[in-house]
């Protein structure tokens, strides 16, 4: 009987566990906004990033400033752009324009300026950046409040406020999976016959989990390809080098499973075979203690 209860508890603990390290992922790094915000920050200083918003920023200035009867040339303004990207304070601005876009998405707050349904990013703040605002100034050329710019296309696929259900129930859904892989994993300890060994399986249940997760990654990758088929010029670039870094991110909590489950299965072997000794000298000296735990 110990032995189904602690086979139940094993097998509860396994599917927690592959639900649990894809959720909580997903909740600290994509539908929490400060997560996703530290993720645009590690991707904004990829260089191929910076190129394509230096791209993009050039394309906005040149045409600003063709709104406003001045001729600029593009290649100087792609410098000061690039030079911009390429500084210090370029990942903070970059993630706070994209806490704007993550509000759109989970939230449905749209940006003033916004008359369409498209998924758009403020590129005004990085352009109030001082070492604009000195070319700018020089012109005479005001900047807008904001100046957006489309993320993907528009498409009846993508609404503000179209993964408000996921910010809404996402934390609570990592919270109960990592409550109910715990307390399964720890009724799976007490439940056992041996402790070494139910420590032994508790590690086994982390790699295939983390394995899955690499295999899931491969597989789901086809599909948001077709999603970033739905971006525009060099914010596909943009897309393209956030997703590496999401996949780069969630890579490493999987190679943790990985790596978290091997040393579960080396201590709970450890641990057996201690037991085991014990055992066996109790057996051979029958004053001592039985205990095998």
């Amino acid at each position: 009987m110990r032995f189904l209860a602690a086979l139940l508890m094993w097998l509860i603990t396994t599917a927690g566990l592959a639900v649990a390290v894809p959720v909580v992922w997903a909740q600290l790094t994509v539908v929490g906004e400060d997560g996703y915000a530290a993720l645009a920050a590690s991707a904004a200083r990829d260089t191929r990033l910076q190129d394509a918003m230096a791209d993009e920023l050039t394309t906005q200035i040149v045409a600003l400033g063709a709104d406003n009867g001045f001729q600029l040339n593009p290649v100087l303004v792609y410098q000061v752009a690039a030079a911009y990207t390429g500084n210090t304070g370029f990942p903070g601005q970059f993630a706070q324009a994209n806490r704007i876009a993550h509000r759109w998405m989970f939230t449905g707050a749209v940006p003033s300026g916004n008359s369409t349904d498209e998924w758009l990013i403020d590129v005004a703040p990085m352009l109030s950046d001082p070492s604009f605002a000195a070319t700018l100034g020089s012109l005479d050329l005001e900047l807008p409040p904001t100046l957006t710019v489309p993320i993907t296309v528009d498409t009846p696929r993508l609404q503000p406020g179209k993964l408000r259900p996921l910010a809404t129930w996402g934390p609570w859904a990592a919270v109960a999976a990592v409550v109910i892989t715990a307390v399964s994993a720890l009724l799976t300890l007490a439940v056992a016959r041996s402790r070494g060994r139910a420590l032994a399986a508790l590690g086994v249940s982390a790699l295939p989990v983390g394995a899955a997760g690499w295999a899931a990654i491969e597989v789901g990758n086809p599909y948001v390809e077709d999603a970033l088929d739905r971006t525009t010029g060099n914010i596909r670039t943009v897309a393209d080098v956030m997703l590496a870094h999401a996949e780069s991110s969630l890579h490493t909590w999987l190679t943790g499973t990985l790596i978290a489950g091997g040393g579960l299965v080396l201590l709970g072997a450890l641990a057996a075979a201690l037991g085991g000794v014990r055992r066996s000298r109790a057996d051979s000296f029958p004053g001592t203690s039985t205990s095998s735990r």
